[in-house]
């Protein structure tokens, strides 16, 4: 527990340093990469909003939300204009689906636009249909992934799914009849709620285990302060001691067929990754609130949707906050995203920084190596098993601190009057 805290400190220490933007208003935009990147594409608007989820996300209005995506399709093309090409995109929210004609309409543009090579699109259990799915294969997606959460019906019922989505036997049902329908289908779980126990998270992996869908994500709690305090009234107290026990329990008895993606992805086979893998590759981001690494910056878009739509109407880039990383910034950030993906090419590090990762990042490569989280070999750098946890770890603080500047951000945005 004492490397567990340890690693929980170093990263919320910087979490805070990485997101202390040093420019605020409106931001000079990122310049174009000469390579292919990363995009991910920002929709925030659900139909319900639910109590644990701290993302981007304002409740849906048909009128505004036939805005937003208008404006969207514009920012996509200012993109194309400046140079960026993408080669994967992840279309994340919200609930990118909420409005499917539009989210036709922006598919289409992108292929037309960018030509990629991979497309993943998040949606909800209410989508579970055939004709939903066949409509994104037609649509050229490749990885659709649905947020589950869980199958237990008491947490269902208390964070607000059951009666929007079904019960987990409604859910098990649903997932069985189209799991065939696209490429690579994604269940997002959710685990470590306050009132959570071990033989419910048993319960989940057990279904899963059945169904056997072409990718598992498990995620852990990961909230913002101001969502603890809300979760606290429906749930209790959010503790961290359960975390590595049900961690353990997920590898342990998730079916070995599936193989480590991520440090909380399971695949089994190949199959397209999540959102949060950055494959040493800048990214591009696009819609409100979405952020960007691109040209040694990190900047993220104006939180406020009216901000948003009112710029892209203008013919500006809706950038609001950014901040340049010195060389080593960058690379400690390379280096965390990439072993959270598995593995970091040393090769391809000293073509980007110009020296070895031992060399540039002493401190964390030999604390890593000690601790027994990495192993270097010639080639690369190597998240070990032991080493996943620590990483579930530093991603759950980097998260939640992003968390917590959405919060911010939609606070000063005055997002509630959007």
């Amino acid at each position: 527990m004492i490397i567990d805290t340890f690693i929980s400190n170093f990263m919320k220490f910087k979490t805070t340093d990485y997101l202390g933007f040093s420019e605020f208003g409106h931001c000079e935009p990122p310049e174009a990469p000469e390579k292919n990147i990363q995009l991910y594409i920002h929709i925030p608007f659900c139909r319900v909003l639910c109590p644990y989820c701290s993302f981007h996300r304002v409740a849906f209005r048909e009128d505004l939300t036939r805005s937003y995506y208008l404006a969207l399709r514009k920012e996509l093309e200012i993109y194309e204009q400046r140079g960026f090409r993408f080669s994967e995109i992840y279309i994340g929210g919200g609930t990118p689906t909420i409005l499917m004609d539009e989210l036709a309409e922006t598919l289409k543009l992108i292929h037309k636009l960018y030509k990629p090579r991979d497309i993943s699109v998040e949606t909800n259990p209410d989508t579970l249909s055939k004709d939903y799915f066949c409509a994104l294969a037609d649509l050229g997606v490749g990885r659709v992934s649905v947020g589950v959460q869980t199958f237990n019906d008491d947490i269902l019922k208390l964070i607000g799914r059951y009666e929007k989505y079904g019960s987990g036997d409604e859910l098990n049902d649903k997932i069985s009849y189209i799991k065939n329908i696209i490429g690579t289908l994604n269940i997002d779980m959710i685990y470590n709620y306050p009132v959570q126990n071990s033989d419910q998270l048993l319960n989940d992996i057990y279904i899963l285990n059945n169904i056997r869908p072409d990718q598992i994500t498990f995620y852990p709690l990961m909230v913002s302060d101001e969502t603890i305090r809300e979760m606290k009234k429906i749930m209790g107290h959010h503790s961290l001691r359960k975390e590595r026990l049900f961690n353990e329990i997920i590898s342990e008895n998730l079916s070995p067929d599936y193989s480590p993606q991520s440090a909380w992805c399971y695949s089994l086979s190949e199959a397209m990754i999540d959102e949060y893998i950055t494959s040493n590759e800048d990214y591009a981001g696009i819609g409100s609130g979405a952020f960007g690494l691109a040209s040694g910056s990190i900047y993220a878009n104006t939180f406020s949707i009216r901000r948003y739509i009112k710029d892209l109407r203008d013919g500006k880039l809706p950038v609001y906050a950014r901040k340049k990383f010195s060389k080593k910034e960058l690379a400690r950030y390379i280096f965390l995203m990439g072993l959270f993906g598995l593995k970091v090419p040393r090769g391809i590090f000293i073509q980007r920084f110009g020296k070895d990762p031992w060399k540039l990042l002493p401190f964390e490569c030999m604390f890593f190596s000690l601790i027994g989280a990495m192993k270097t070999t010639p080639e690369t750098l190597q998240l070990t098993e032991k080493g996943r946890y620590y990483w579930v770890i530093m991603m759950r603080e980097f998260f939640t601190g992003v968390n917590n500047f959405r919060d911010m951000s939609r606070a000063e945005a005055g997002i509630e009057n959007d």
